[in-house]
């Protein structure tokens, strides 16, 4: 499974290459990682729809994740991603509107890694 990972934090790559040393290994999981919204944009139209799944912070400078989230949803129809929003803030707020734009799923950070890591084999 393909996952592309959105975040501004550039920490977040080796993080995940950590928690997922064993499933990137057995080639169960390919990481991409963008660093911003619009090169997850520009990835994902380099990809054609090669991610199965993606991972986006909300809060980003430039284009936040919300608003990717939304370009995704809209752009990408025909197989539609799958999008997990991933926040520092746990509010109502947020979540609803990540939820009204199409997210299907809402992790706060600090991640739970377990949490991700069981989700991601439901999805495979």
């Amino acid at each position: 499974m393909k996952i592309l990972v959105v975040d501004d934090e550039q920490d977040v790559k080796v993080l995940f290459q950590q928690r997922f040393r064993k499933e990137i290994r057995k080639e169960e999981l390919e990481f991409v990682f963008a660093f911003s919204g619009e090169e997850a944009l520009n990835l994902m139209k380099a990809m054609e729809h090669e991610a199965v799944l993606i991972l986006s912070d909300i809060n980003m400078p430039g284009m936040s994740g919300l608003e990717l989230l939304d370009t995704i949803k809209k752009n990408y129809v025909k197989p539609p991603p799958m999008v997990m929003m991933i926040t520092a803030y746990g509010d109502d707020e947020n979540r609803t509107m990540a939820k009204n734009l199409g997210a299907d799923d809402f992790l706060t950070k600090p991640l739970d890694f377990s949490l991700l890591k069981n989700k991601l084999t439901t999805l495979s």
